[in-house]
């Protein structure tokens, strides 16, 4: 702006100058030209009185500037101060004399473009009738200038750097109260009337810009607090799959580390179905996609972002779904268990029935058949029951009701129960302890002692032993089962309380049972906020703690 006002008033000023020179020299060019004609004039004046009194003896003694020419009436010279008047021809056709003779005097101008110089003349009429004329040479303007060219040029050169010199001053001093305006308060700055407009639109624009900013900050603000604050992961790409915005729970999932820079999304991650979700999502395409990254499961959602039809990019959310398959995989191995259970003792009971049925049974055994059919009746029953009971548990619908138990009592009761189980194999029992009580179901508390105390019997050995214990730790109240059975190989020990499953599936029938014991003490241990452990070597036995 400064650079703007120091040419336009360094223009001006030059453009002034130059038209005052011209004007200048115009005016005393003019002036000089009337002062000619003036004397010229009077210079005729008195030299007609002079030969009117002397005639040619007047021009003897006569010394003047001028050029002096006298003429017959019929224009023949009789007289030229500068040239012999008898080589001159007629001047009857000179304008001033044509004029002079018919009006009494007259004037002319002649240019020689030679000499760069113009000659004035005027002629007056003498009472004789003869012509006198005076004249005398200028210089033209050109010329004059020319003469005058180097002072001009001297002249010329200081006025454009003084006015150079003013201008930029002038203009710093015009600039510098616009260059102190604060942006930030217009309003407060001292500045031209002129600008009070501009300054005003400023600090209102000012504040409707400082709303805006504030706005979008607290947009991004909760924006961010929600993303970062997500489980999920959350991606966001422009077409070409550079990585525009992120939360730290996307690369946490990826198991990436924050990008430096801009990156396409690409980079981190290569696997085939985080490429395929992102491609199709680029096409336009929502997707679905689950990946597998070490021993977690995630599914990618793509969603392309649209501009009209264009897609301009595209939104990726990342969900970890690994309880949800490993629940998944647990529900189809459970109904595939559930199906071999429960199909296990319906196709023995219905072949027995058709044996029956068809009268391929001798009258003496229809007691055996319908004992089998009875204990695998009885089996399917206890297997639906187990499997209602698990459902209910899940689902916390059965209406119990805690009370104070009295574990060591509770343990008596079942090993009591188990007696006659335990010396079908020569198992001993033996309770040892302390009594504690507990706030607890009873009920589901009973089903938890009963369970292991029955798997601690059936999985032992010959002559083997059970031992039950209750103790006080501090406010813990632990419960442990140990046997001397057969125990279990460590690859299985963390699959033990998952439902139907069986170490060996081998020998399910010979031992008995619906293998959903362990999975009914896990529920029912959760049920009381209780914590279990379990411990064991091959052919050394197993200890189950419960910490109360």
């Amino acid at each position: 702006m400064t650079g703007k006002i120091f040419k336009a008033i360094l223009l001006v000023a030059i453009a002034v100058l130059l038209s005052c020179f011209a004007l200048i020299f115009g005016v005393l060019y003019d002036l000089m030209k009337s002062q000619i004609t003036d004397e010229l004039q009077s210079a005729a004046s008195y030299i007609s009185e002079g030969i009117s009194n002397e005639g040619m003896d007047y021009f003897s003694d006569l010394k003047v500037k001028h050029r002096i020419t006298w003429m017959a009436s019929d224009g023949t010279v009789l007289f030229d101060n500068q040239t012999d008047a008898a080589s001159m021809e007629n001047h009857t056709d000179r304008e001033e004399v044509q004029a002079a003779i018919l009006e009494g005097s007259g004037e002319s101008t002649r240019y020689s473009d030679t000499f760069g110089e113009k000659t004035i003349y005027y002629a007056l009429r003498l009472d004789d009738g003869s012509i006198l004329r005076v004249s005398r040479t200028q210089h033209t303007v050109t010329v004059l200038i020319l003469g005058m060219l180097t002072p001009v040029c001297i002249i010329f050169v200081s006025a454009c750097v003084l006015s150079g010199l003013l201008a930029s001053a002038l203009s710093k001093r015009i600039v510098r109260p616009i260059n102190a305006i604060d942006l930030e308060h217009p309003e407060q700055s001292l500045v031209y009337d002129e600008l009070s407009p501009l300054l005003s639109k400023i600090y209102h624009q000012n504040r409707i810009i400082d709303r805006q900013v504030k706005d979008l900050q607290r947009k991004q603000a909760e924006f961010t607090a929600i993303t970062e604050n997500m489980c999920e992961g959350f991606l966001v790409i422009d077409k070409y799959t550079e990585l525009l915005s992120y939360n730290s729970s996307a690369l946490r999932l990826l198991g990436a580390e924050v990008p430096d820079g801009r990156h396409s999304l690409l980079e981190l991650n290569r696997s085939e179905e985080f490429r395929k979700a992102i491609e199709l999502s680029l096409q336009g395409e929502r997707n679905e996609q689950l990946m597998n990254i070490g021993e977690r499961t995630y599914q990618l959602i793509a969603n392309p972002v649209q501009s009209g039809s264009v897609v301009v990019g595209s939104v990726i959310v990342i969900l970890d779904v690994t309880e949800r398959e490993a629940r998944e995989q647990l529900r189809r191995e459970f109904t595939a268990n559930v199906s071999h259970e429960l199909k296990t003792p319906l196709t023995s009971i219905s072949g027995t029935a058709e044996m029956i049925k068809n009268g391929f049974v001798k009258p003496e055994d229809i007691a055996h058949f319908a004992a089998n059919i009875y204990d695998e009746a009885q089996r399917l029953i206890a297997l639906i029951g187990d499997i209602l009971h698990l459902s209910q548990m899940d689902e916390k619908s059965e209406p119990l009701c805690s009370e104070d138990v009295d574990l060591y009592e509770l343990c008596e009761d079942v090993l009591q129960r188990l007696k006659n189980e335990a010396s079908k194999k020569s198992v001993s029992l033996e309770l040892q302890g302390e009594h504690a009580v507990i706030k607890g179901t009873r009920q589901i508390l009973d089903e938890v002692i009963y369970n292991l105390c029955d798997n601690a019997i059936k999985y032992n050995v010959q002559n083997g032993s059970v031992t039950v214990s209750v103790n006080r730790n501090g406010k813990q109240t632990v419960l442990s089962v140990k046997d001397t059975g057969i125990g279990i190989d460590p690859a299985h020990q963390e699959r033990v309380f998952e439902r139907f499953y069986r170490v060996d599936k081998s020998h399910s029938k010979e031992i008995g049972g619906t293998g959903l014991g362990l999975s009914i003490v896990k529920h029912g241990v959760a049920y009381h906020n209780a914590s279990i452990a379990l411990t064991s070597e091959l052919n050394c036995g197993t200890t189950v703690t419960i910490t109360f």
